[in-house]
């Protein structure tokens, strides 16, 4: 048991605390609360972090890391493909991420597809395998959502399609297909000689259709973010709308349709026709309609160690500091369904956090640990951690495989 003394704590859950305790036991928070009033549980290691700034961990709800790879030229929407199944641990990514604080992440395919497969909802555990950063739900599945885009990236030469009406069209086709599937397999009450063939992209979708998996999907310009509100409420699937560059035109329209986004704060838009009407106060503006938004790096295209700083720029633009905080943490956890365990400091969620050296949105503070389920994966006091953090030689090399002697001996021999 370890109890960290003397921080400002910001639980995201409630009010700010000046002077605060956080009290963790194995992988779990015990309790948080104000010095004084906060009784601290005889034998626990005490830590004085006077001075020092503790907050939940970071999600990211819109990654890349670990290089994954997803749907391939064959055809635009390829529910099948797993990212579970490409993606590199040992990416220095996950480092980086670990050092911006950043402790769950949605890591998914790329948007070049209508449909580019499921994407993995993680926690940034240093691990050799992708199976020890999994999160499972209580049901027993792997988290996770699938991948949708629409727009400029999915428009190329046949069988992708060469239009934005032809990409809502074949959205609309595969849904039906697996509408028609389910209802088969619903039909033929386990009876296998009446089952349908079996089909794993059916059955993904399937998923989604019975609103087992969320729908992330790609979007910029108001047309397309509208056409993602039609086609949503035309299958009632669940789904999130990422990026919106111009959402800033439609978010009356987005809170009606009670869509929540995955919100990217870029400062310098270039490169991508469709965002060239981003503007830096489009988390206010989605703030002011009511509008559940959080904030995401699509690493590589914003480094994760510059999380915190698109929070800081959207309080720039006008939206209130603690929506900004909640943005980075509690919104994006709600986001992914993890609420229950991540994005605030509470007894009984996982003992994600973070000690930073100031306030969150300073351009001056830096990330001083981070910790994961009560394990510290990254400290800014370590130079071998360090470099992940500041860059320099060997930040971008892939990790060094993390395997005991005896492994490394038997592996030898």
């Amino acid at each position: 048991m370890i109890a960290f003394t003397g921080a400002k704590i910001i639980p995201v859950a409630g009010p700010e605390i000046s002077s605060g305790v956080l009290v963790i036991e194995n992988d779990k928070i015990v309790a948080v609360g104000p010095a004084g009033a906060t009784p601290i549980p005889a034998g626990a290691k005490q830590v004085d972090a006077t001075g020092k700034v503790i907050m939940p961990g970071l999600v990211d709800s819109h990654s890349h890391i670990g290089a994954p790879e997803g749907g391939d030229n064959s055809a635009p929407i390829q529910p099948d493909v797993r990212v579970l199944d490409s993606i590199n641990v040992r990416d220095a990514h996950f480092d980086k991420a670990r050092a911006a604080g950043v402790t769950t992440a949605n890591v998914m395919p790329g948007s070049g597809h209508l449909m580019s497969g499921q994407t993995l909802y993680l926690k940034l555990r240093p691990g050799k395998t992708i199976e020890e950063l999994l999160i499972k739900l209580p049901d027993g599945r792997i988290a996770g959502g699938m991948k949708m885009a629409n727009g400029t990236n999915p428009r190329r030469p046949t069988p992708f399609p060469g239009t934005r009406g032809k990409s809502a069209a074949l959205d609309r086709e595969i849904y039906i297909k697996a509408q028609e599937y389910r209802d088969k397999v619903a039909a033929a009450k386990g009876d296998r000689s009446k089952l349908p063939p079996r089909d794993l992209g059916m059955e993904a979708l399937g998923e989604v259709l019975d609103g087992k998996r969320t729908v992330q999907f790609h979007t910029h310009r108001a047309d397309d973010i509208m056409t993602v509100i039609r086609l949503s409420q035309e299958f009632h699937f669940q789904a999130v709308l990422h990026h919106v560059s111009e959402g800033w035109i439609v978010a009356d329209e987005i809170a009606k349709a009670k869509l929540p986004v995955s919100l990217i704060v870029i400062d310098s838009p270039g490169g991508k026709e469709e965002a060239k009407n981003a503007a830096l106060f489009t988390a206010a503006t989605l703030d002011k309609a009511g509008v559940l938004f959080g904030f995401h790096t699509d690493d590589p295209i914003v480094d994760s160690r510059l999380l915190l700083r698109e929070a800081g720029l959207a309080v720039r633009a006008g939206l209130p500091r603690d929506k900004a905080i909640y943005g980075l943490t509690m919104a994006n956890a709600r986001i992914l369904g993890l609420d229950s365990r991540v994005g605030s400091l509470q007894s009984g969620k996982d003992a994600d956090f973070i000690l930073l050296s100031g306030d969150p949105l300073s351009i001056y503070t830096h990330v001083l640990e981070t910790w994961i389920e009560g394990k510290r994966v990254f400290d800014h006091s370590d130079p071998k951690d360090r470099i992940y953090a500041a860059g320099g030689v060997g930040a971008s090399h892939d990790q060094t495989p993390d395997v005991d002697d005896d492994e490394v001996g038997e592996e030898n021999q």
